[in-house]
């Protein structure tokens, strides 16, 4: 990837697709089109649950809501992550209330039905009283959960079959690079915002950075992107003169840190942007629809690649801060107000450039994964992007 960075460059280029892409503007704003999306999407695909850094030990869980479904994730006694319904099978109430926390078992705080970290049914309360039930057939639901460099996916439906490394695509590859399991979560906050993929189409977009960021980080950024692409999943760079520096250094004495910047998306949802203020960190965007087509709220977790001292520890907070700005104050308010514009109806179309390749190979593969049936999902990951 460095190698084609330096190539371009060089030849002053940029990644480019055939044509301009037109996408239908009630793609954003269909509620049926919605419904659909969280059937083939949402709720068909491995998503990115949690880090495997906030699930460090035994017993350390998440608890999510992910698309209208409670999810529950914990490490488990053996060292593997395990995801359930977070649903008591009781009556069904939420068993983990607080979003995260370290457990040796999670008790209904309705009946005080007791679970292991296998999601076991391991005590009832009054049980005499309550009457014969068998504890083998009164679980907690499991979900499809598997781990790969330094995040914990996992389904929301338990019958999922896609398999993880086929969705990856050899993506996870590239990521393992960072070592995300051994980075540390700084800070954590959850954003609301438009219509999902108004708000995704943002991290894939390097064209605005200059012009809707000008006042907050975006001087002097550069707005021409390279995309390298693992399937539907992408990182977004720019051409970097300072990879020039490396083209006679032996690849060995390469900086990784260097190497690695850019943003990298995981299709559906999820975004890790590259920063270092003070110290090497990354901001993991986790976006997740909303409970109606023009809602969708992003978690924000700001990991660092180790524990800052005082004066890295202000840096960073000020850089977490600042990034909360851009994303609610320009992109999701921007967003908001493009979504509005387009629900009049007006304009029957939106553009992505040329220019916008990440843009286009996610509009152009998410209709791919709607139109398949489930017997047809892996080849489709199998194919890529045309």
């Amino acid at each position: 990837m460095a190698r084609r960075n330096m190539a371009h460059v060089q030849a002053g280029t940029i990644d480019q697709a055939p044509d301009v892409l037109r996408v239908p503007a009630s793609r954003y704003l269909d509620p049926g089109r919605f419904a659909l999306e969280l059937e083939r999407v949402w709720r068909r695909l491995p998503l990115v649950l949690a880090l495997s850094c906030e699930l460090r030990e035994s017993g350390d869980y998440r608890a999510l809501e992910v698309a209208g479904v409670p999810v529950l994730l914990v490490r488990g006694s053996d060292g593997a992550p395990r995801a359930f319904l977070n649903s008591c099978a009781h009556r069904g109430a939420q068993i983990a209330t607080e979003p995260a926390g370290r457990v040796r078992r999670f008790v209904c705080p309705y009946h005080a039905w007791s679970y292991d970290l296998d999601g076991a049914l391991v005590a009832v309360f009054a049980r005499d009283d309550f009457g014969d039930v068998d504890a083998s057939c009164h679980g907690l639901v499991r979900l499809p959960v598997a781990e790969r460099a330094g995040l914990v996916f996992g389904a929301l439906d338990p019958a999922a079959e896609l398999d993880l490394d086929t969705f990856l695509c050899g993506y996870d590859r590239v990521l393992a690079e960072f070592g995300f399991e051994r980075w540390q979560l700084f800070a954590r906050r959850s954003v609301t915002g438009p219509s999902w993929k108004i708000a995704y189409d943002g991290y894939l977009d390097f064209y605005h950075l200059p012009i809707l960021h000008k006042a907050s980080f975006g001087t002097g950024l550069p707005h021409r992107a390279l995309v390298d692409a693992w399937g539907p999943h992408q990182r977004v760079s720019f051409p970097n003169p300072g990879l020039l520096r490396f083209a006679d250094l032996p690849e060995a004495q390469w900086e990784a840190p260097e190497l690695l910047a850019g943003v990298w998306t995981i299709f559906p949802h999820v975004s890790i942007a590259t920063f270092d203020a003070g110290a090497r960190a990354v901001l993991v965007s986790q976006l997740f629809p909303g409970p109606s087509v023009l809602e969708s709220l992003t978690v924000q977790s700001y990991l660092v690649e180790r524990e800052p001292d005082a004066a890295a520890r202000d840096a960073a907070a000020k850089m977490f801060e600042l990034l909360g700005t851009v994303v609610r104050d320009e992109d999701y308010a921007t967003g908001l107000r493009q979504q509005r514009a387009l629900a009049s109806g007006a304009r029957p179309e939106v553009l992505f450039g040329r220019n916008e390749v990440g843009g286009q190979r996610f509009h152009r593969f998410l209709e791919r994964v709607i139109a398949a049936e489930d017997a047809e999902l892996a080849s489709v990951f199998r194919k890529g992007v045309p």
